[in-house]
């Protein structure tokens, strides 16, 4: 009898635990996570070649350890939210080669970002390698190498695939990149070598890179939405060719940081053919529009020259774009003859800029370029901008927006086909298209995996 009520007990007990089961499986959707452990992320290191089409998920975190390779027909796709840190030691960074592809694809709240792998406040620029994407479009050079690398080859030449689809980076932070691989050359926090239209650049931030922030060596990829944070180098370089449209560009430089390099020096844009000023085709001739250049308060860096250094045959045009800091050399610069013949025949053009506190114009033809039609404001005071006081602070996110009566909001030219209409002179109008995916404080951002 007591053996038979003992196990009548043990019943019930299992019945009204089960009961408990169903009760907490049928309620509202909010007790759905009572009793779930969540599971901890991994860090995980990356070295090699990816040889298989691979997700990298956002719970997790990745660290590059030496140059790492996406193969060609190789997809790699990066959930949004996802940390990726390079390897100081190693020189981690991450190519895709010609043929594979990036899903890199974040949303405004969740961005992807690539940074260092040292503690909050040991982060710098140059502690890892970069984001390098090799593409087959075309380009004034065939079966060239990068610096950075000089061992992947990119097909390049005038028969590339100018539709070419290297895959997407969009709302995308690079953070500490640029590292030397060799005395004076180093990676660049963002290489696009022969990438071609079919590629989505968008909404993407580069700070603190020991090189250049974004160097495009050919290619005819396009690409919006651009920040350049306290780069060391330059911030837009552009050779061998490219020929994109490139819209809505913000460029904030730290007056006492510049190249550490001795065969080089700092500057807003610098623009070549290529290294020898060849008549190489296709000439580089990319058009930017919507672009600000704005230098910190300081003593400006004896290493910095100009904010638009365009030499060596480049025949890229800049339109609807402004200018506020004392670079030494100047605003725009048309260095040497056959660059400034390029302006002087059509095939580049400057129009709509507004250069305060430097010299306007370096060298080029400034007849033409003061002409009523082109509404370039060369010789306005940065009071008659209206900018907002703090729009050049290097301490947390600066001001953005011009203020209203800002002649930067209305005074621009009509744009040339391919971009979004608008007669803005910088990149901000209305809309302040950095908030929330920028980080302007990325030493102090605890990235401890969760």
């Amino acid at each position: 009898m007591k053996k038979l009520t003992t196990w009548m007990l043990a019943l019930l007990l299992s019945v009204v635990s089960l009961g408990l089961m169903v009760s907490c499986t049928n309620d509202d959707d909010d007790d759905d996570d009572l009793g779930v452990v969540p599971v901890p992320g991994t860090l995980t290191e990356v070295s090699g070649n990816i040889t298989a089409n691979t997700t990298w998920s956002a719970k997790n975190q990745y660290l590059l350890k030496s140059y790492v390779y996406v193969q060609p027909g190789v997809t790699l796709t990066i959930e949004p939210g996802t940390v990726i840190k390079g390897d100081q030691a190693s020189k981690g960074s991450l190519f895709i080669l010609p043929g594979a592809k990036i899903i890199a694809d974040g949303t405004k709240e969740k961005p992807i970002v690539f940074t260092s792998n040292q503690a909050i406040g040991s982060r710098r620029a140059g502690d890892w390698g970069g984001v390098v994407i090799l593409g087959k479009a075309p380009a004034n050079k065939k079966d060239f190498k990068i610096e950075g690398e000089e061992v992947s080859v990119v097909p390049g030449g005038t028969t590339g695939d100018a539709a070419d689809n290297s895959g997407i980076l969009r709302y995308v932070r690079i953070e500490f990149g640029g590292i030397a691989f060799q005395t004076d050359k180093e990676i660049n926090g963002l290489t696009l070598a022969g990438v071609g239209s079919g590629t989505v650049i968008d909404y993407v931030q580069v700070s603190y890179s020991g090189d250049d922030a974004i160097e495009w060596f050919g290619g005819t990829v396009n690409a919006k939405h651009l920040v350049s944070y306290r780069t060391l180098d330059d911030d837009f370089d552009t050779d061998y060719g490219f020929s994109g449209n490139v819209q809505y560009g913000l460029i904030l430089r730290d007056p006492a940081v510049a190249d550490q390099c001795n065969c080089s020096d700092s500057n807003g844009f610098e623009s070549d053919n290529d290294g020898t000023g060849s008549a190489d085709l296709p000439q580089t001739s990319a058009k930017f529009a919507n672009i600000s250049v704005f230098m910190g308060s300081g003593t400006v860096n004896s290493k910095y020259r100009s904010a638009f250094r365009i030499r060596r045959n480049s025949a890229i045009s800049i339109y609807n774009s402004t200018v506020v800091g004392a670079f030494p050399k100047g605003g725009l610069e048309l260095e040497q003859e056959a660059t400034q013949n390029n302006f002087k025949t059509g095939k580049s053009d400057y129009r709509g800029l507004a250069i305060v506190n430097s010299k306007a114009v370096v060298s080029g033809d400034t007849v033409m370029l003061k002409a009523t039609d082109r509404k370039n404001m060369l010789g306005a005071k940065e009071a008659d901008l209206k900018l907002p006081a703090n729009f050049n602070v290097l301490t947390g996110k600066p001001g953005i927006l011009p203020q209203t009566g800002s002649p930067l909001l209305t005074g621009g030219v009509t744009l040339p086909t391919g971009f979004e209409t608008n007669t803005v002179m910088g990149a901000f109008g209305t809309t302040d298209w950095t908030e929330t995916w920028t980080n302007f404080d990325p030493q102090n951002t605890d990235y401890t995996l969760k």
